[in-house]
């Protein structure tokens, strides 16, 4: 029996993203830790132990670096076998804390779900977050990516000790996003009070300045003013800039255009009512909206950038349009909505390549991924 640790910057990540690797691993017969900052649940499913470590959202805390020391001290008690860290920040300072340790874990795997650099990004930002990864190379046996980008950079900067690694996500599961008959579509409208004749567009995520969500809003302005007045957009999630963004949709007088679901898990409802799922983030990963979206059928017009561009290939699934081009956006949505062909077309490809970003089939590569490499580090 190996004992293994998750980490996390917040437990809430593992709560939404790894519980099926904690059950994999547990059936596997193996004892499981998860250590992040406590949400609102104390329970964590398949977890044996689970350990609070309060971490500050800020890479330059001073706290954080106080809690590094905290992390060598519960990995020397503990004595792991495999650590699997997830998330910029807990991927630094727990790397930080297994520096220190004296029983080092015997395999370390930074599962990198999207660096929060690129080539586009400012000199010296990009160069700090490279430093850091450079810092505690020294204690990464292996990088898992997800998306071809990150890829490049883990292996033009040589971040890892042993090898690297490209997966198709965490998974998402097919069967909780299926795609649904016009006729199931038009009774969720009307459960939702939308109407069978507005054409709708869908972004679910957090609101920061990251995600770019004003860039929509000020899509929306334009296409209502060149007379596409049924094109709706429904926002789902929460965050910093929500209420900021309510005030400014409201200053533009197109409330009746733009709406705010707020937080909900049930994102599948409104990806079935919806027509195109849309994203103008600075910079991804491999988004689950996106491949959730994806299952559902829906085309995807999105940014053309790092993680939007391994999901979507041009004029098949959807469109990618440069980085704040509204004019380009805009262009990409009036071709879909004017062709109920190309819709379709869209439909039937997003539904076919979602299928390799399935649970079941990247759970089982990731698992073996980290047990051979823990039978190469005997």
């Amino acid at each position: 029996m190996k004992k293994i640790l998750f980490i996390a910057s917040t437990l809430s990540h593992i709560e939404n993203f790894h519980i099926p690797y904690l059950k994999r691993f547990k059936d596997l017969g193996h004892s499981v830790h998860v250590m992040g900052k406590l949400n609102n649940k104390s329970e964590i499913l398949y977890a044996d132990k689970i350990i609070s470590v309060p971490f500050e959202k800020s890479m330059f805390s001073l706290k954080n670096f106080y809690l590094s020391l905290k992390i060598a001290k519960i990995i020397n008690k503990n004595n792991y076998d495999i650590i699997i860290i997830h998330t910029s920040l807990a991927a630094f300072f727990a790397r930080l804390g297994i520096i220190l340790c004296l029983k080092k874990p015997r395999l370390v795997v930074n599962t990198v779900h999207g660096y929060l650099f690129d080539y586009n990004s400012s000199f010296f930002k990009k160069h700090i977050m490279i430093l850091a990864e450079k810092l505690t190379k020294c204690v990464t046996n292996v990088i898992i990516v997800m998306n071809s980008s990150d890829y490049d950079i883990a292996k033009k900067y040589k971040l890892y000790k042993d090898n690297l690694y490209l997966i198709n996500g965490m998974g998402i599961d097919p069967d909780s996003f299926p795609s649904i008959s016009s006729k199931c579509k038009v009774a969720l409208r009307n459960s939702h009070n939308f109407s069978e004749k507005d054409f709708i567009l869908i972004y679910v995520a957090e609101f920061s300045k990251r995600k770019n969500q004003k860039f929509l809003i000020n899509s929306m302005n334009k296409l209502i003013s060149e007379g596409f007045s049924n094109i709706k957009l429904l926002f789902l999630g929460d965050g910093q800039f929500l209420d900021e963004l309510k005030l400014y949709t409201q200053s533009l007088s197109i409330n009746d255009n733009v709406f705010f679901a707020g937080y909900t898990k049930d994102t599948c409802t409104y990806y079935q009512m919806s027509d195109i799922c849309v994203s103008s983030s600075r910079i991804e990963g491999l988004p689950f909206n996106i491949m959730e979206a994806m299952s559902v059928g829906l085309p995807i017009v999105a940014s053309k950038v790092k993680g939007h561009i391994d999901l979507v290939i041009p004029n098949e699934n959807g469109f990618l349009f440069n980085y704040n081009n509204i004019d380009e956006f805009c262009s990409y949505i009036k071709n879909i909505y004017k062709s109920t062909d190309l819709q379709y077309r869209m439909h039937i490809k997003s539904i076919e390549l979602s299928k390799k970003y399935s649970l079941d089939s990247v759970l089982s590569n990731t698992v073996r991924i980290i047990l051979n490499e823990y039978d190469l580090h005997l």
